[in-house]
């Protein structure tokens, strides 16, 4: 399944062969000490280390489940009229089909998937950049795409990436689409991360995003064995990043397996410069040391992550 599509996640693999995520989570370990997958959280994926980077059917069939719960409950964070831009991505592709049925919304992106996605919604306008198209991701990047993006200025900004961690934020694996990605970031006054859980812990090559520039994460439960991924979850949310978790058991008023958005609006917030950090005094939910983690046992993981949840 790996060496066809690219890469692969438990909770499909576990699926398909009928198994439990332990039974395949042992497996997956003795295949890459045969030097036949790499391991990431939540899934595994050819070998090829930080430079390595799939290409868009591989990345699709990965967490398309998860992807499809976090699209839709990105998709409650945009109001009527809004302008927003969207980054490249399988996640922000399925948020962009979302986004075909909310009136006067303006979005520029850098995506011909995102900007396909929306091409027949008639209340939608779609601003494409210029630049160079990358057919791996089909993504326009490069000076083209920057340049178009300058003096820009819009409410949301909501990107994806190969990798999200508590100390680097969001990255990505090649540097002309971390490149783009931060030119989007600089032309919104809030940051928004679309991430499934198998990114959640996984570091790659080029940061995009620092983690005190990124306002929400919406991403999905991990699994109940997943404890890095709960454990780094904790970590972005004590840096003052708010989560808002897809799959989870339904809060007041919400449809089933979908956590509620806070969506009252933040304070416009400028990008810092390198090396500037943001101060935390109130801002997100502040929730108990990551340090303690590692030590619970798995039921101790799971409460944890219902009280991110509620918060």
């Amino acid at each position: 399944m790996v060496r066809a599509n690219g890469a692969v996640s438990l909770r499909e693999l576990a699926r398909v062969v009928q198994t439990s995520e332990v039974t395949v989570r042992r497996d997956v370990r003795a295949l890459e000490a045969e030097g036949l997958l790499d391991r990431r959280h939540g899934g595994a994926v050819l070998p090829g280390g930080f430079t390595r980077e799939s290409g868009f059917p591989q990345k699709s069939h990965l967490a398309s489940a998860e992807k499809t719960a976090i699209a839709d409950l990105a998709a409650g964070l945009v109001d009527e009229g809004e302008a927003i831009v969207v980054g490249a991505g399988t996640t922000t592709q399925e948020l962009a089909r979302r986004l075909a049925r909310v009136p006067g919304l303006t979005v520029v992106t850098n995506s011909l998937l995102v900007a396909q996605a929306l091409a027949h919604a008639n209340r939608v306008e779609v601003v494409m950049t210029g630049g160079t198209l990358r057919g791996s991701n089909y993504a326009l990047v490069g000076s083209g795409a920057e340049q178009s993006l300058q003096g820009l200025r819009v409410s949301r900004a909501f990107l994806s990436g190969s990798g999200l961690t508590a100390e680097r934020g969001l990255s990505t694996s090649n540097m002309l689409s971390a490149s783009v990605d931060r030119a989007l970031v600089q032309a919104a006054a809030e940051v928004v991360v679309l991430a499934d859980h198998t990114k959640l812990g996984t570091d790659t090559m080029f940061q995009t995003v620092p983690t005190d520039v990124i306002t929400r994460l919406v991403t999905d439960e991990p699994p109940a064995h997943d404890d890095r991924a709960a454990t780094e979850l904790q970590a972005l949310a004590d840096q003052g990043v708010q989560i808002a978790v897809a799959g989870g058991a339904a809060g007041p008023g919400q449809g089933p397996g979908v956590d509620p958005v806070p969506t009252g609006r933040q304070p416009r917030r400028d990008v810092p410069l390198p090396g500037q950090r943001r101060g935390h005094g109130g801002q997100g939910p502040q929730l108990r040391s990551a340090a303690v983690l590692g030590d619970q046992q798995s039921g101790e993981r799971a409460a944890r992550v219902a009280d991110l949840r509620r918060r």
